[in-house]
């Protein structure tokens, strides 16, 4: 898969994926980051990317010319596998649902909203899908950006090594979880300060692990996301 990132902000990108699976997945071949300077697509000596925004009020508001042309210069002629996504305090909710989902397309385009916002026709004519990853206001896309591609890229075949590791995880429908939250692990020392692993995990039973890993998953999300039994 190819990932695109748009943004005003190149240098930003130069920690987050240069670590862990993402750079894995990178040296393998299995996937592919390319990072794309909006400014390049100005045509002013000033390189100016944000205007005022019409009707007046606070910030400024990213122009919508140079994002139509870097990505109709990025993809000339778009395929269906090719799909543009907006980073937006107003877009969809991104979760593991929509992760699993842009997994399977061969290329992402994303494109990192700044300042107060992005020029409204980039969201209604340009852009596939409007997406947020929280109910709250990041100072730009770039965050966004990198906490989707991570998502993402670690759903692509040979990624993660195991290839069902991502189907057990947190949130995903297949597995033991359906959809909850991950069952809780311990590890080596079986008691350390006094506090024990279950015991249930030590004795090689795999039906009963499974069986106290599905009831401990679905404690802890009762406890902590009660929302996700509903």
């Amino acid at each position: 898969m190819i990932f695109h990132v748009l943004t005003i902000f190149p240098e930003f990108f130069e920690g987050p994926f240069a670590h862990g699976v993402v750079k894995r997945g990178r040296d393998s071949g299995l996937l592919e980051i390319r990072i794309h300077n909006l400014r390049d697509w100005t045509s002013d000596r000033h390189k100016t990317v944000d205007d005022r925004p019409f009707g007046g009020g606070e910030g400024m508001v990213l122009k919508p010319e140079p994002v139509f042309l870097a990505v109709e210069s990025i993809w000339p002629e778009r395929t269906p596998g090719q799909r543009v996504l907006l980073s937006s305090a107003q877009g969809r909710l991104f979760g593991q649902a929509m992760a699993n989902q842009l997994s399977a397309e061969q290329e992402l385009l994303l494109i990192c909203g700044r300042y107060e916002g992005v020029d409204e026709r980039v969201a209604e004519h340009l852009a596939d899908d409007e997406i947020s990853i929280g109910n709250y206001v990041l100072s730009g896309g770039e965050l966004a950006a990198a906490v989707v591609i991570d998502t993402v890229a670690r759903l692509l075949p040979g990624v993660l090594g195991n290839e069902t590791s991502a189907a057990f995880e947190s949130f995903q429908e297949t597995g033991h979880g359906g959809g909850l939250l991950d069952c809780p692990h311990w590890t080596r020392p079986a008691e350390f300060r006094g506090w024990k692993a279950p015991e249930v995990l030590l004795n090689g039973n795999h039906e009963e692990i499974r069986r106290f890993r599905r009831e401990a998953a679905r404690e802890k999300t009762a406890r902590l996301r009660p929302d996700l039994l509903k």
